[in-house]
């Protein structure tokens, strides 16, 4: 049957089970969106607001669900909004496939209204960049992409589409479906290895991150730590990935590192790191192992050869899928229960914090959100000073998620938290947000009302850009430029895309606030006044001014 390339896409996308995309329309590929009109219901397009927006929800959908979120943008400028989505999802090793309209083939080189080189400008942000050039071979493009979204280290994938390769027709077949594709597994010899490095540690630690973990795989690796009584941390922003409350689990290694956690690492003789790509956070600015040969036993075990040696070489390096490897794994026994529970009550005291200063102390607001969220609450957020609160205050069990950008992108959490909604309308979904974050794409409200995924956005607002306040004033200390915010009133903004929406003044009124926040069918937008003091749970922003002054009045 001859269609054209465009329906041959939308053919493919269905055959490997994708019923989810997420965009904003462009001339560049009309044909494609001819091709969605026809399949509401099985293949659903979400018309975005901007962009970034797009490219962030096709980000956390493949973080959240481990299928490939995908993505429409149009050229030139619409798929420079959608960059910010790429890099984020580079980062995140979230799978994600971002298709973007391109000039006609014959127009090619020529500068032509709004061209860009796909290949260049996205070589080094994603794991891979292809421009179709035969609309024969889209289905082979479209499968490649694919296996490589989901395989190894997962991550986004960008494919151009000349207008011309959408119209052209074609007889080829559509994909049938996806490829089955198992992951790596460790020998018996390289297992045997990592049973005697354990078994003969004083002071073992286990690593984890990564997106790629089955439900089967994350409870398979939490009986063999029990088993085994080894510590586990979970890299920056993977906490999600470990039932926090079990007795092992032991903090998070990330921005703001616990001290207990730093020293953790740091004296430890032998570090089995599953699925971990060591990235700066994880590792304290790499100043936790020595680069490029670790003090510490290293175990490195990645479904990516490529970022086994990467930056350290191990001990043992094993090329295999995080799953496949724990689910052979026996448990070890050694002298170390004292190293494990003291890192415990280390991590259990984290969330011990002082009373905030100002209208609402956040302290108190995340104590009764970890005691009154259902078991399965998906919570996101952006970037900012105010992701303390749902990345270190709260503890995730094994039927709750995170999504927070590794990237460290502003902007994230609200498109993120639609992605949720309209994955799993059924759950509770909560945004963190700050003012200045929440601005980044606030105009996605007008998405999550359209598509009726409205979830709960707590906006923190401090009327400041706090982590570049809080930088400002250690580094320059009473000298604030550029980081105080004027804001507009944003229970109207909220209101006015449909949201139930309220202004939160005193802790004691957060909970009934809440509550009817919780209720709504509308979703609901909760501004929560902060006081810039709160800068951070254990300093005000007052003694981080003065302590800088006084070290450089010491070192004057």
């Amino acid at each position: 049957m001859m269609r054209n390339g465009g329906q041959l896409l939308v053919e493919c996308l269905l055959a490997l089970g994708v019923s989810k995309s997420f965009g904003v329309p462009g001339e560049s590929y009309l044909a494609v969106l001819d091709a969605l009109h026809d399949t509401a219901g099985r293949l659903d397009y979400v018309l975005c607001r901007n962009e970034g927006g797009a490219a962030f929800m096709a980000s956390a959908y493949g973080k959240l669900t481990g299928s490939p979120g995908i993505c429409f943008a149009t050229r030139g400028p619409g798929v420079a909004n959608a960059s910010i989505g790429v890099h984020t999802a580079m980062q995140d090793s979230s799978p994600m496939v971002l298709f973007v309209g391109q000039v006609g083939t014959d127009m090619r080189g020529r500068e032509a209204f709004q061209e860009v080189d796909y290949r260049a400008v996205f070589g080094t942000m994603a794991k891979w960049a292809v421009e179709i050039d035969d609309v024969a071979r889209l289905p082979e493009i479209v499968a490649r992409a694919w296996t490589t979204a989901l395989t190894g280290r997962p991550g986004p994938v960008v494919i151009a589409l000349p207008e011309d390769m959408l119209t052209t027709l074609t007889d080829v077949p559509a994909l049938s479906g996806p490829a089955k594709v198992f992951e790596a597994a460790a020998n018996d010899g390289a297992l045997a290895e990592v049973q005697a490095m354990l078994a003969t540690s004083r002071r073992p630690v286990i690593l984890i991150g990564g997106t790629n973990w089955s439900a089967e795989g994350r409870a398979k690796l939490q009986a063999f730590a029990e088993a085994s009584d080894i510590p586990v941390v979970a890299t920056f922003r993977f906490q999600d990935q470990f039932d926090n409350s079990s007795p092992v689990f032991v903090g998070e290694a990330g921005v703001g590192m616990a001290p207990h956690v730093k020293k953790l690492i740091r004296d430890a003789d032998v570090i089995l790191a599953i699925n971990v790509r060591f990235g700066e956070m994880t590792t304290d600015g790499y100043k936790l192992l020595s680069v490029p040969v670790p003090k510490q036993k290293l175990i490195h075990v990645h479904g990516s050869d490529r970022e086994i040696g990467k930056i350290y070489v191990p001990s043992l390096g094993i090329h295999a899928g995080p799953n496949a490897f724990v689910r052979s794994l026996s448990p070890v026994r050694g002298g170390w229960a004292d190293w494990r529970s003291q890192a415990r009550e280390s991590y259990e005291g984290t969330f011990i914090a002082p009373t905030q200063p100002g209208p609402v102390d956040m302290v108190e607001v995340s104590r009764w959100l970890r005691e009154t969220l259902p078991e399965d609450v998906i919570l996101t957020n952006g970037a900012g000073n105010f992701t303390v609160w749902p990345n270190k205050f709260f503890k995730f069990g094994p039927k709750s998620r995170l999504l927070a950008p590794q990237s460290g992108a502003m902007g994230y959490g609200l498109p993120a938290a639609i992605a949720a909604k309209v994955t799993y309308p059924g759950r509770t979904v909560i945004c963190f947000a700050g003012d200045g974050d929440f601005q980044m794409n606030c105009q996605e409200l007008g998405t999550a009302m359209q598509a009726g995924a409205q979830p709960i956005i707590l906006i923190l607002n401090n009327g400041m850009y706090g982590t570049i306040r809080a930088h400002q004033e250690r580094n320059y200390p009473a000298r604030v430029s550029g980081t105080t915010i004027e804001n507009p009133e944003f229970v109207g903004i909220a209101r006015a895309y449909g949201f139930h929406a309220e202004r939160v003044g005193a802790t004691r009124d957060f909970a009934d606030a809440f509550g009817r926040a919780l209720a709504s069918t509308t979703g609901a937008v909760l501004e929560l006044v902060v006081s810039p003091e709160a800068i951070v749970p254990r300093q005000t922003l007052s003694q981080m001014r003065e302590s800088a002054l006084a070290s450089q009045k010491a070192n004057a």
